[in-house]
């Protein structure tokens, strides 16, 4: 009989699960323990019951691991489940749950996979805040509850500072709730905000302009033209031959934002492509396609999402050897966009590559994959599904750019072995 809401169980933690829950078990049911590390023995109160699956929360740590360290609650704010865990067990933690993916839902043993970390303090430099009723911040995991943005330290001092008069600013201005997508530079010195209201827009914006150098409003489910500046940001990368590559991208673009392992995510993706032409599927504003283009290879990108298309465009006037198509990558893939690429990189959202996707690169003559992805499950699934269909997985690693959540990011290479 599986366990109640509310009772207490004592637990010994087996191994993580995706998304930061570890695995336990109780009189044969499976236990997804929050706040916990595998080997450790806990007393964990059951949160709910699901399909037969409990979810439980830890209360009171019976053997702590010599992997836990102190989290206060205000670094926990906003979905870190993992701040109880040191930062390499954090690592090691997510590469066994790529392990396990790849084991489950591919079938393929891919053994230990080495994941890159950086500082954990201040990496940030996207983030989403909340205006509500006065008041203002992140929001806590799985509520609609307000935390304090410094708190959290995932923005570095400066930019959690300039992000919450922009809220006070906002909060002082509308009484509606408000949402503030917010954006700065890897250097932290330029900075840029989009503020969606319930409601309508305030007349006269919000009175300052000394925290961004950019700022635009939506209100009512439409954009509009009221802000100032320009809402964007311009990083600076190295290229293979060290020059910087500037890199633009709209506050409302999706863009990596790890300010520590940016470059090193480029480099591993650059390097792992000898072909002089490739095809970028869901670039979003060209930050793999700038640099392949800088490197000197002929590039075709392809980007659905406007504001991410109206970077990539910008990109590619100042690049002649990158063609930006603003396009699904279904229609362009089902348009023969695929015809005579030797390899492309894909970068798809959370949900993983369309099956359409899929079925015209297994018919393609594409001869390299590499798989950019943030969701180790749909993940596995796309490339269980392309080595069915002839591939091999020449590689993998995995890159920690959200460090205290459960989230990881991969890069997977696949081969087509000579026909």
């Amino acid at each position: 009989m599986a366990p109640s809401r509310g009772e207490t169980l004592t637990l010994e933690v087996e191994r993580p699960a995706v998304g930061g829950r570890m695995i336990a078990r109780h009189d044969g049911a499976v236990v997804l323990v929050a706040g916990a590390i595998p080997g450790e023995r806990v007393r964990a109160v059951v949160e709910r019951v699901q399909r037969h699956t409990v979810f439980a929360r830890t209360i009171d740590v019976l053997d702590p691991s010599p992997d836990r360290v102190a989290a206060d609650a205000a670094v926990a704010c906003g979905g870190n489940v993992l701040a109880h865990v040191s930062a390499p067990r954090q690592a090691a933690l997510k590469g066994e749950m790529l392990t396990d993916a790849f084991r489950r839902l591919a079938k393929i043993d891919v053994g230990r996979i080495p994941v890159e970390a950086g500082p954990a303090d201040g990496y940030r430099t996207r983030a989403r805040a909340h205006v509500r009723q006065g008041r203002w911040g992140f929001f806590e995991a799985s509520t609609h509850t307000l935390c304090a943005i410094a708190g959290t330290r995932q923005l570095a001092a400066d930019g959690a500072a300039r992000l919450e008069a922009i809220c006070a600013a906002v909060a002082g201005a509308t009484p509606h709730a408000a949402e503030i997508e917010w954006a700065e530079s890897l250097d932290g010195t330029r900075c840029a905000a989009h503020v969606d209201v319930a409601g309508r827009v305030p007349r006269g914006g919000i009175g300052t302009r000394t925290e961004v150098q950019g700022l635009s409003w939506s209100g009512e489910g439409r954009e509009s033209a009221e802000g100032f500046g320009e809402p964007v940001v311009v990083d600076a990368l190295r290229g293979a031959d060290g020059g910087a590559v500037t890199v633009r991208h709209h506050v409302r673009s999706f863009f990596q934002g790890n300010r520590y392992l940016l470059q090193a995510l480029v480099d591993d993706v650059a390097g792992r492509l000898g072909e002089d032409v490739v095809a970028d599927l869901y670039a979003g504003v060209g930050l793999f396609s700038v640099r392949f283009a800088a490197d000197g290879r002929t590039v075709t990108a392809v980007e659905s999402e406007r504001h991410a298309a109206g970077d990539l465009a910008a990109h590619a006037r100042a690049w002649p050897a990158l063609v930006a198509h603003h396009a699904t990558v279904e229609a362009f893939a089902a348009a023969g966009g695929l015809e005579g690429v030797p390899a492309v990189v894909v970068d798809p959202p959370r949900a993983g590559l369309a099956p359409q996707v899929t079925a015209a690169l297994a018919r393609s003559t594409v001869g390299r994959i590499v798989y950019v992805s943030c969701d180790p499950a749909t993940l596995a699934r796309d490339v269980g599904l392309l080595t069915a269909d002839g591939f091999v997985m020449a590689d993998l690693r995995a890159f920690d750019l959200f460090p205290r959540t459960a989230h990881v990011e991969a890069v997977a290479t696949l081969v087509r072995p000579p026909r």
